[in-house]
């Protein structure tokens, strides 16, 4: 006999920063999380409104081991990272009341269409080698729009970092982009002196 599985999701931190997004709509972000039945913990973020606009939820936004892990992740997040979930956030969500004790929802919303981190991949969403021509600053705009396992599947795709695929979900969002703009860097600028060396030859 199967013993149905019920996770009970839990608020890990409440943002001081106030987002807003392009209607004008003020929002704090939530971190929650929850467990999943192989016992890993999944976490998302929840948005809620300073007014009476209906609060939004974002897919999952990353995987994590257990417990601590994803509340280590949760204190890594930024800002910029928080405002970038906001806009993937504002397709159609579900709404639930506000309450300050406990999550609006009970698990993340619908995985983004490139899919979730959940072991090695190969497709990536971008090339941050074609973005990195345009300038540093235009990858690291749209790195910061990504969520973290879109972030890991660019570095395995393009094998930017050595680390292990779990090794890399332990990281938050800022420190995967560093990993990937720092990659790139350090290979283009190698291109360039293999391409000069070759010239004087």
């Amino acid at each position: 006999m199967h013993t149905l599985f019920s996770a009970v999701a839990e608020v890990f931190l409440e943002f001081a920063e106030v987002l807003v997004d392009e209607s004008r709509v003020k929002y704090r972000a939530r971190a929650c999380g929850a467990e999943m039945p192989d016992g890993k913990w999944q976490g998302w973020l929840e948005f809620v409104p300073l007014d009476d606009a209906p609060a939004i939820r974002s897919g999952r936004e990353t995987t994590q081991p257990n417990r601590t892990d994803l509340l280590y992740w949760a204190t890594g997040l930024t800002p910029v990272y928080l405002d970038g979930a906001l806009q993937r956030a504002l397709s159609p969500a579900t709404v639930g009341p506000v309450t300050r004790d406990e999550p609006i929802f009970e698990g993340p919303g619908a995985d983004h269409p490139s899919g979730r981190h959940s072991g090695p991949q190969h497709r990536a969403v971008l090339d941050p080698f074609s973005v990195y021509d345009k300038g540093e600053a235009l990858l690291r705009r749209r790195l910061t729009a990504l969520s973290p396992w879109h972030l890991i599947n660019i570095i395995e795709a393009y094998r930017l970092s050595d680390k292990s695929p779990a090794w890399l979900n332990r990281l938050p969002g800022p420190a995967l982009i560093e990993t990937i703009v720092s990659a790139v860097m350090r290979e283009c600028s190698t291109r360039s002196e293999g391409f000069a060396s070759a010239a004087r030859r």
